[in-house]
């Protein structure tokens, strides 16, 4: 079984370890999908984005936990339709909007969701609020 999960992966944390870890529990082939650097600076041109998108799947190649680096721009039906996965893995604040409607191309394509729960205490954003 093959999952997959979706983030930035910038000032890469604790968090982001145990949310690998969470996936392992369901299956044996983690795919970590990085969001490309410049489609944030796109949409989000005040972000601040330490690290490059080549940095970022270095460090996440790196890992013994992940098994596969991806690029993608925007979590969607385009994205997902690339991707060779049994099981999504969002956060248990991935709500509404594009999440519905990924769950629902899920749904319709034989693709299990699960929801993992955060790390209480570490955020991205704190993180960086405090630097």
């Amino acid at each position: 079984m093959k999952i997959l999960t979706f983030g930035v992966y910038d000032y890469f944390h604790l968090g982001h370890l145990r949310l690998f870890k969470q996936c392992k529990e369901y299956a044996d082939y983690l795919i970590v999908a990085v969001q490309d650097g410049d489609y944030i600076k796109k949409f989000k041109p005040d972000a601040q984005v330490l690290y490059t998108t080549e940095q970022r799947v270095e460090m996440l190649e790196a890992l013994r936990i992940v098994d596969k680096v991806l690029v993608y721009q925007t979590v969607g039906k385009e994205a997902l339709e690339q991707i060779d996965f049994d099981i999504l893995a969002l956060g248990e604040d991935h709500r509404g909007g594009r999440f519905d409607e990924v769950e629902k191309w899920c749904d319709a394509h034989n693709k299990k969701v699960v929801r993992l729960k955060r790390t209480p205490g570490i955020c991205s954003s704190d993180i960086k609020k405090n630097l």
